[in-house]
């Protein structure tokens, strides 16, 4: 059923509603669709190439708010379905401690999703159930996906399809080394400081 799936998203590329289908895509990946829009976003590029900011700014901007949407998911049904399964079980107590800690670091778990593989909607939807600060998780939010969608796209840009099977293999890898280092800078900064 997967395959199917992400094989229709993909022949939404060769339509001329492909921007809007990428922006669908995009809004509703960030907080319950499994396809990530890079499936559209990388053929969408190649196929025009001068197009690639704009691809990337309509992919960036629609999942910063499907994001919201996430946010909300997580704060509005948290108390409806969340918060008594915790009581019955004892574990409020445990949640909140949780929930302090997450929203001391949370804005950084955010960026962390926005950039790489890790499932963002996760994130987004325990952004919204823990409350984190709406300001630090659209900024975040923001710099993690644009990061995300315009390297893709400028890569693409930059040097066609020859890129496309690196990107798609290696996607994964190169946010997770990316995010390594600007966590590791930031951390190396603070203790010598």
């Amino acid at each position: 059923m997967l395959r199917r799936l992400y094989d229709w998203v993909m022949s939404l590329a060769a339509t001329r509603h492909a921007e809007r289908a990428l922006a669908a895509v995009s809004f509703i990946e960030s907080s319950v669709f499994p396809i990530p829009p890079d499936v559209l976003l990388i053929p969408m590029v190649i196929a025009d190439r001068a197009k690639w900011f704009r691809i990337a700014l309509v992919c960036t901007v629609a999942s910063v708010f499907g994001a919201f949407l996430g946010y909300a998911i997580g704060a509005l049904f948290f108390d409806l379905v969340g918060r008594p399964i915790l009581e019955l079980y004892g574990k409020a107590d445990a949640f909140a401690e949780l929930t302090a800690r997450y929203n001391s670091w949370g804005g950084w778990a955010v960026l962390f999703a926005a950039m790489t593989p890790f499932p963002y909607k996760v994130l987004t939807i325990f952004s919204g159930v823990t409350g984190l600060n709406l300001v630090t998780f659209t900024v975040v939010s923001i710099i993690g996906r644009g990061v995300r969608f315009f390297l893709v796209a400028w890569l693409l840009n930059r040097y066609g399809a020859p890129i496309k099977g690196f990107i798609e293999n290696n996607l994964g890898m190169l946010f997770t080394l990316f995010m390594v280092l600007l966590v590791g800078g930031f951390v190396v900064l603070r203790y010598l400081m």
